[in-house]
């Protein structure tokens, strides 16, 4: 993935500097692998931390700050990251002006380590990204990068211009994961994040489940309309690029995930999509680049 020399947008937050709220007792290691199904691509917070219970009132108030001597590769992820986030704002601003006749809010990002405080509550690293509709910012751990490769086993390649980093996910299954995040803030710009968490209320535990599914295939959508945009903008995709955003959806499939697990399927029980849906919806939007074609509640999934 080509991605050096481009516009950094300006809208990152640095906190990964000390001084933050330390998780009390918490051990990520000891997390079984069916949790990584919330941990990966547009976890709900408030979900999450009912399940893990790793939301405590007992958190400091304190944010992190910045890093005021970041080594190299610590720059090097803050500029990939703001460069994918630039990428997305020239992306959906030209979307929403061209197929809405809208105008684009872009939200900001929120880069940390360990954990947060979000205006959706204080989150852990262990959570992996999500995107909070509250404060409408994306919040990532960049140590999610190597977690992908060491936990999920999604690897690809780095460009060869960068610094090594062939500890972590190959560079474009790192933006889809950035694009997926911010296509749930799209979803809150057009009112659809709303309307499916008034449905959620007011349906069953299984009704729910299908309705995630679905607002998560439509975030894998966003994401691959971004892709195609972007890559007619730029020609930032190298050979192999798209096969490493397949191999991350794949990976991160319910049905993958829960079969890796425990053996066992429970489609009742998805809350982000099997491995084909995710497959698919990314490439609907990859080779569309409509937001019309990304309507997966009202067609077949």
């Amino acid at each position: 993935m080509r991605w050096k020399g481009r516009r950094v947008s300006t809208n990152v937050e640095d906190r990964r500097g000390g001084g933050g709220a330390k998780a009390g007792g918490i051990s990520i290691l000891g997390l079984v692998v069916a949790f990584v199904a919330w941990k990966f691509f547009g976890v709900d917070p408030q979900q999450a931390y009912q399940a893990t219970k790793q939301v405590t009132s007992q958190s400091q108030s304190a944010e992190t700050k910045g890093l005021d001597n970041p080594t190299p590769e610590q720059q090097e992820a803050m500029d990939f990251v703001g460069t994918v986030l630039a990428d997305t704002e020239d992306t959906w601003s030209q979307v929403f002006q061209q197929q809405l006749n809208a105008q684009y809010v872009a939200p900001k990002l929120v880069m940390f380590s360990g954990m947060v405080n979000s205006g959706c509550g204080t989150a852990q690293s262990a959570m992996g990204p999500f995107y909070c509709p509250t404060d409408q910012k994306v919040y990532i751990d960049t140590a999610f990068f190597k977690d992908m490769k060491e936990q999920m086993g999604i690897s690809g390649e780095q460009n060869s211009t960068e610094l090594s980093r062939q500890d972590q996910a190959g560079d474009f299954a790192q933006a889809y994961v950035v694009a997926h995040e911010v296509g749930h803030h799209v979803q809150t710009l057009l009112g659809i994040s709303e309307q499916v968490q008034k449905a959620r209320a007011q349906s069953s535990e299984v009704q729910g489940n299908q309705l995630s599914v679905r607002q998560e295939l439509q975030a894998d959508c966003f994401a691959g309309i971004w892709a195609h945009h972007n890559q007619q903008r730029t020609q930032f995709l190298e050979q192999g690029d798209i096969e490493e955003a397949m191999d991350a959806a794949h990976k991160i499939g319910d049905d993958y995930l829960q079969k890796r697990s425990t053996g066992q399927v429970v489609p009742d029980s998805f809350t982000h999509g099997s491995s084909q849906q995710r497959m698919k919806w990314f490439q609907i939007g990859l080779k569309s680049g409509n937001i019309n074609d990304c309507d997966t509640f009202n067609q077949a999934i």
